[in-house]
């Protein structure tokens, strides 16, 4: 019977490129680790296999001493002339659609701890016929034509015209988790219509990335998302035109028609506009292509994040596209640095519950001709600043207003996605501390006597080798001497003491092996021949 094998790439072994792997004929269980060297690997290829639940298969950096990740450079790249696909002008590391291997929806993939760039004009590379394309203003780092039950965790993604590209090619793209990723440095110059990550899914979770700004001069979004099954959760972003773009799935049928497409989650996260940056809108949420039919029509859950706006002009929470567009926002700290008359709530339209939350006093519903619907369910007007650590530590200090003064959750997000985890500055996360009420925001206090919860900072690689892009300071999680937790439940269960909540249920039964299931199949042997 076949056994899954190993592919070590690198320097002193067994193939010292990455276009000698056998990329045509990867089984369930195999690995590719592509060690780290000094020099980048100008190289380019397609995924079109697919492993098995059980045994995906694993493309993998191994980092260096210091932590370095391997880097994948588009800019001059070759590509193994044993395979045969399209829209190689798409991407440096492409999924799906390809003549060899033979065509399929690859599925059951892992990419992780690598440092992808570099897909874009001018830049130019080798395809697999030995001829020279130029990369168009569309393509990506990684980009993903359909797949299903995929993996794209602590990578770095920059220099390319999208970051990440997520197409749903008729709806087979399905089952993705995107966490622990740095993405930034993205876009067209000039251009509004090329993003740090684009999107589009049947079921997509965002967790414990950093967004950062895109390259100069660029106008896109910094997460794009046109998905069904949205969850963005404990993540830190970063600038673009907007932060979050949520808008309506154009793209197949499949995606409007599918029940998971109108309950959109966003909870956990920073959301941070730089001075003068983009739009002054936060989050966009509904549809941007004109045909209002398809718009998301639903309700975006908007809770327990951090949003700080440093603009010295106005800046608004929330689009909503339509007045089919609702949002329940709580529990949220929104917080700017100019006038308290400079932040609304909303744009032209849209439906909003607005309660608990920590708000800079003097706010508006809107800037502009509004004709939607705000009802005020009572709010804590900040007259000064919300109680963070510091301007550039989001977490709350001790004596802020925002400290218990939690909420219940709306019934619908409960409990499947419940408030259980934090981010970790950067690209990790860790149990969120429980002690007495749930804080407001993102993070979560919890003081110096409480007990250290159990477990550790999740790292999005856990079990599969890490970087030093990963992970933070023992403190940052959640107040002083925390270091966090794992996703077994631990801690105290009454508010007199500190503990972590209960864990949440894999994102899927793939994703659950992004927490540390992979470790056993590092215990893998080669393939019999």
């Amino acid at each position: 019977m076949a056994q899954a094998a190993d592919y070590e790439v690198g320097p002193g072994q067994a193939y010292a490129a990455i276009g000698d792997v056998p990329w045509e004929s990867l089984a369930p269980g195999d690995h590719v680790l592509i060690h780290w060297r000094d020099t980048p690997y100008k190289e380019k290829w397609v995924i079109g296999v697919s492993g098995t639940e059980a045994a995906p298969i694993v493309i993998s950096g191994v980092p260096a001493a210091d932590g370095k990740l391997p880097v994948i450079d588009g800019n001059g790249a070759t590509t193994r002339t044993e395979l045969d696909y399209t829209n190689e002008v798409r991407g440096v590391i492409k999924i799906g659609t390809s003549s060899v291997p033979p065509e399929t929806t690859p599925a059951w993939i892992v990419i992780e701890n690598l440092d992808v760039r570099s897909g874009r004009p001018p830049f130019t590379f080798t395809d697999h016929s030995g001829g020279t394309q130029s990369y168009v203003d569309n393509a990506a780092s990684i980009y993903v034509e359909k797949a299903q039950h995929l993996v794209i965790r602590n990578c770095i993604i920059r220099d390319s015209g999208n970051g990440l590209f997520i197409g749903v090619f008729n709806g087979e793209t399905q089952d993705v988790l995107v966490e622990g990723n740095y993405v930034y440095d993205n876009g067209i110059e000039g251009s509004f219509y090329q993003h740090n990550s684009y999107t589009a899914a049947l079921g997509i979770t965002f967790q414990y990335n950093h967004y950062g700004p895109l390259r100069t001069g660029c106008g896109g979004n910094n997460l794009k998302d046109r998905s069904a099954g949205t969850v963005i959760r404990y993540n830190w972003l970063e600038g673009g035109n907007r932060q979050l773009d949520l808008v309506d799935g154009e793209d197949h049928p499949s995606v409007p028609n599918s029940p998971s497409y109108h309950e959109t989650f966003v909870y956990g996260n920073v959301l941070f506009e730089p001075n003068d940056d983009g739009n002054s809108q936060i989050v966009h949420y509904g549809g941007d292509s004109g045909d209002e039919s398809i718009y998301r029509k639903g309700t975006l859950y908007f809770y327990n994040n951090t949003v700080v706006s440093h603009r010295s002009g106005n800046t608004t929470l929330l689009r909503l596209s339509t007045n089919e567009e609702h949002a329940d926002v709580r529990n949220n700290v929104i917080s700017v640095s100019g006038a308290g008359s400079s932040l609304a709530m909303l744009g032209e339209s849209g439906v909003l519950n607005l309660q608990n939350n920590w708000i800079t006093s003097g706010w508006v519903d809107s800037h502009d001709n509004f004709g939607g619907t705000l009802t005020d369910g009572g709010n804590l007007d900040g007259e000064s600043a919300p109680g963070f650590v510091s301007d550039a530590d989001f977490h709350l200090a001790a004596g802020s207003s925002c400290i218990d003064a939690g909420m219940a959750q709306a019934p619908a997000v409960l409990p499947a996605n419940d408030v259980l985890n934090q981010y970790v500055v950067h690209q990790a996360g860790q149990a969120r501390p429980q002690v007495g009420s749930l804080d407001l925001g993102a993070f979560e206090l919890c003081d110096s006597d409480c007990p250290t919860p159990d477990g550790g900072v999740i790292t999005p690689d856990a079990g599969t080798g890490g970087s030093g892009n990963t992970g933070g300071s023992g403190n940052t999680g959640g107040g002083k001497n925390n270091t966090g937790g794992s996703n077994a439940a631990s801690g105290s269960g009454d508010d007199s003491g500190c503990g972590c909540r209960a864990a949440p249920a894999p994102v899927s039964a793939f994703a659950g092996l992004s927490f540390g299931a992979l470790a056993l199949l590092l215990l893998r042997r080669r393939r019999l021949q």
